[in-house]
């Protein structure tokens, strides 16, 4: 008969309970092993000692003394201020530009409406019926223009008189309220040709065909940059106006390097049979030398007027050399960079540096 088995002890007794359960989930997820033990303990050994260098070396490192960099600092702002130009400002604007102000209009009192004659009125006069200042002014130079109203038609075909105000002021305007009927024109009879002798000397327009001065068929060469306007209308088709702008072009430019700097002007630009008549008849006198502008100490406003440079270029310019001094050399220039070739290359020769 075998014999019974000895009841279990307590260590052997399978784990039962929540804190039994809770002691097996710990060895398991969270125990370490011999060789992960001996690692963590190699690793914490390391970082307490690149903890403790720091303070194992620090008092064999050399003192950094920062006063000598200070003062070389300081002598860079020093320098750098005294380059920089101190632009001017206007009060109240905090801009280098002054702000343009404009008068304050006086207050018209508004007056009943009544009959009036409005060739007796004045601009006060049209405020005080509720028109506005500018269109009182129209109004007056209008009349003065067609030299008086003489019907209520005309103020109604008025610019910027809206039928609104036309309506509210009509029945008190004392003129018709249509212009007289024109009368039909009549025609001096045209001279006989065969009896008139100023008819057959001039045609049939008589003098007044004459009236321009005909131009010279054969005409000398001349310099383009000494020529005036009354050289450069001698050419056919070169008016007065046109003459005018080719020498404000020239003055503004510094000189004419080449003729063909003519088809720069907008008046030219759709125009190359105009072109190609100043360039047969002007030179350019050899070794000219043009009129530079001095891109360092010339201020804006002669800048801009310049056509190689013109407004935005010149004030990028400016601003350039406020803030890094003057240009030593043309290729100073390329820095900017609205400043495409095309530009470089034609401004280069009217460059000067000073």
């Amino acid at each position: 008969m075998p014999l019974p088995s000895p009841p279990p002890t307590r260590a052997q007794a399978p784990a039962t309970g929540f804190r039994a359960r809770f002691r097996v989930a710990r060895r398991r997820y969270f125990g370490f092993s011999r060789r992960e033990t001996t690692g963590f303990a190699v690793l914490l050994t390391l970082l307490l000692g690149l903890l403790v260098a720091p303070l194992l070396l620090r008092p064999h490192l050399p003192s950094y003394n920062p006063a000598a960099d200070q003062r070389q600092l300081n002598q860079w702002a020093t320098e750098l201020a005294a380059k920089r130009q101190s632009r001017p400002t206007y009060a109240g604007s905090g801009s280098r530009y002054p702000r343009r102000t404009y008068p304050r209009r006086p207050r018209v009192p508004q007056v009943a409406l009544a009959p009036f004659d409005p060739n007796r009125f004045s601009s006060l006069d049209w405020q005080a019926r509720g028109l506005p200042a500018w269109l009182g002014e129209r109004l007056v130079k209008y009349r003065d223009a067609v030299g008086g109203f003489r019907a209520k038609e005309q103020l109604r075909r008025a610019y910027g008189l809206s039928d609104t105000t036309y309506a509210r002021l009509a029945p008190y305007i004392q003129l018709p309220e249509a212009l007289p009927p024109r009368e039909p024109r009549t025609y001096a009879a045209r001279p006989d040709r065969a009896t008139d002798p100023a008819s057959r000397r001039f045609g049939a327009g008589g003098p007044a065909a004459s009236a321009y001065p005909r131009k010279p068929r054969n005409l000398q060469p001349f310099d383009l940059n000494t020529a005036d306007t009354t050289q450069l209308m001698q050419i056919r088709g070169i008016g007065r106006g046109l003459s005018a702008r080719v020498v404000d072009y020239r003055q503004r430019l510094g000189g004419f390097r080449e003729a063909g700097q003519l088809s720069e002007l907008y008046s030219l630009r759709d125009a190359p049979d105009l072109v190609d008549s100043l360039r047969k008849y002007t030179f350019v006198r050899p070794g000219f030398v043009p009129e530079g502008v001095d891109i360092n100490n010339a201020p804006f406003e002669v800048l801009q007027s310049h056509p190689y440079v013109g407004k935005r270029l010149a004030r990028v310019v400016v601003a350039f050399r406020q803030q890094h001094g003057p240009f030593r050399q043309p290729t100073d220039l390329r820095q900017i960079r609205i400043l495409d070739e095309a530009t470089y290359e034609k401004l280069l020769p009217y460059l000067l540096i000073k």
